[in-house]
C-alpha cells in the first residue's frame, strides 16, 4: 500500500512475540529505532506503545526496557503469573486489542507488530467495523499465514534493513 504523509499512525508491538521469533530464528535482537523508522515511512506517528512482561529474573531486562523507551517505545508493563503448577502465562492480547480499539478513532493506520494469528478478528474489526488500514510487521516465518492475509500490508521484519541485530 502507498502510504500518505498525512497519515496518523499508531504502532502496537507485542515485544515478547518479536523478542522470542529474532531470538529463535536468528539468535539476535531486533533493532527497534531501526524498525518504527521503516514502519513510520515518513507518515504523522501518534503512539507507539510497546507490551512486555516483566519475568521473575529481571537480569537485563530493565536496561532492555530502557533501550525501548530511547527508541521511542511507551511501555505497557505487567507482572508475569506463575501458577501453583508452575505454569506461566505472559500475554497481552486482550490489552494490545483493547488500547488499539480505544485509539482507533485518532488514527488512520493501525501497525500490528505481531505475528500472532489471534489477531485476526481485530484487525477484520478495525478494517470492516472502524473502516481504518491494518498493517502487520512481523518475522514471516513465524507469522500466522492468516493474520498476514488479512492485513492490508505485511511488512517482513527479515526484510527490514537493519532491523536485525546480531547477539555478540
Amino acid at each position: 500500500m502507498a502510504s500518505n504523509k498525512n497519515q496518523r499512525v499508531g504502532i502496537f508491538i507485542d515485544i515478547q512475540n518479536l523478542y522470542h521469533s529474532a531470538k529463535h530464528l536468528y539468535g539476535a535482537r531486533v533493532n527497534y529505532r531501526e524498525l518504527l523508522k521503516e514502519l513510520i515511512a515518513g507518515r504523522q506517528i501518534i503512539r507507539t506503545i510497546g507490551y512486555v512482561v516483566k519475568t521473575e529474573t529481571t537480569a537485563g531486562e530493565s536496561s532492555f526496557f530502557d533501550a525501548l523507551t530511547k527508541s521511542g517505545v511507551e511501555l505497557r508493563m505487567k507482572d508475569i503469573q506463575i501458577f501453583p503448577d508452575g505454569t506461566k502465562k505472559a500475554d497481552w492480547d486482550v490489552g494490545m486489542a483493547v488500547d488499539a480499539i480505544r485509539m482507533a478513532g485518532m488514527l488512520d493506520v493501525i501497525i500490528l507488530v505481531t505475528g500472532d494469528g489471534d489477531f485476526v478478528p481485530l484487525v477484520n474489526y478495525l478494517q470492516w467495523g472502524l473502516g481504518k488500514e491494518v498493517e502487520v510487521a512481523a518475522f514471516g516465518r513465524t507469522s500466522s499465514g492468516k493474520l498476514r492475509e488479512v492485513a492490508d500490508s505485511f511488512i517482513d521484519i527479515e526484510k527490514t534493513p537493519k532491523a536485525i541485530l546480531k547477539v555478540k
